[in-house]
């Protein structure tokens, strides 16, 4: 069976976009490959998160990801922080990479460009660190966005890297395996581009009633269509693409054919979107504050996930310790 690794920054609320373009992916996967499920925290570090943030923010990704169908019988979730031979690694690879190349990397400069005065080792090193978490557990698939190809790829450089310096056939080069190529594109709220946490138009899992509607209801909208079946400008797509993944089949192609014979209503449509965003979130929702509410149950999951990942790190760890040439 082969081997899936992916992670996510514990740095807020999951919401419909991390649903539909992960999520929902994972439980697909934790049925067919060998999943490696993290909360890197260890990567949050490089924005200097309070340590009570960091512990809430950890706790939520978890009750969420237990929430949503992620299955700790069938994959292996654990906190990256509880796995202590992933920095080990981590400082062999770094041994073995170069200032220049790390400097190259698109989403460094992009980090430097936004936050000058935050510019840190953990940042430059961010893809050996992405490297170590991956190739430490010997993935085939690794489940990332197309903005993370890079990572990616500097990933395999390095897997390959410590293979041509010891003369050894130890990493393999691991795969990007995109999950958002059939998956939907959810959109913001904001009237465009994707639904995402720094751009504040996104509607989380864990929203309540009451905050659905009101997002929901402030809505970029137009004036309306002036022609029959007019195309759509990109505001007025997105609430579309939203009602066709949350709501019924026909209640799509009502609100469509009153779009295209310039009757829509788009208090009307928001109203109905809002009830049907609210009825999919709401046993997600449900199930968040139940996990919430039990720490003993979290507390078990993580360190039955840890148990299963340092096993599997432990095993990789001594290998390169002897591929290296240290004395046992």
């Amino acid at each position: 069976m082969q081997t899936v690794v992916s992670g996510i920054r514990p740095t807020g609320n999951l919401h419909l976009g991390n649903y539909f373009g992960a999520v929902k992916s994972f439980i697909k996967m934790q049925e067919e490959y060998n999943c490696f499920f993290f909360i890197a925290d260890w990567h949050s570090l490089t924005t200097h998160p309070h340590p009570d943030n960091l512990r809430n923010n950890v706790k939520t990704i978890l009750c969420e990801y237990l929430a949503c169908g992620v299955d700790p019988e069938k994959a292996t979730i654990y906190v990256q922080s509880d796995v202590k031979q992933i920095p080990e690694l981590y400082l062999y690879l770094n041994m073995n990479a170069y200032i220049g190349e790390l400097e190259r990397v698109t989403s460094f400069k992009e980090k430097v460009r936004q936050n000058p005065n935050n510019v840190n080792a953990g940042l430059l090193t961010y893809p050996t660190l992405m490297c170590a978490d991956i190739i430490i557990h010997h993935a085939d698939k690794v489940p990332v966005g197309k903005d993370q190809e890079q990572n990616m790829e500097m990933a395999r450089h390095f897997a390959s890297r410590f293979n041509q310096i010891y003369g050894v056939e130890y990493f393999k080069e691991p795969e990007s395996f995109y999950f958002n190529q059939k998956a939907v594109k959810v959109p913001g709220l904001d009237g465009s581009g994707k639904m995402g946490k720094s751009e504040g138009n996104a509607i989380y899992l864990c929203d309540d009633e009451a905050t659905i509607r009101k997002k929901v209801m402030k809505a970029v909208t137009d004036a309306g269509p002036t022609q029959m079946n007019q195309e759509k400008p990109e505001a007025i797509r997105n609430l579309f693409t939203l009602m066709e993944i949350v709501s019924e089949p026909s209640t799509y192609d009502y609100f469509n054919d009153q779009y295209n014979n310039m009757a829509i209503r788009y208090g009307d449509m928001k109203k109905q979107l809002a009830a049907d965003i609210n009825a999919f979130c709401a046993p997600i929702r449900e199930r968040i504050l139940e996990y919430q509410a039990n720490d003993e149950f979290l507390q078990k999951v993580a360190n039955m996930g840890a148990e299963k990942a340092c096993a599997s790190a432990q095993k990789t760890l001594e290998d390169v310790r002897e591929i290296i040439g240290f004395h046992r």
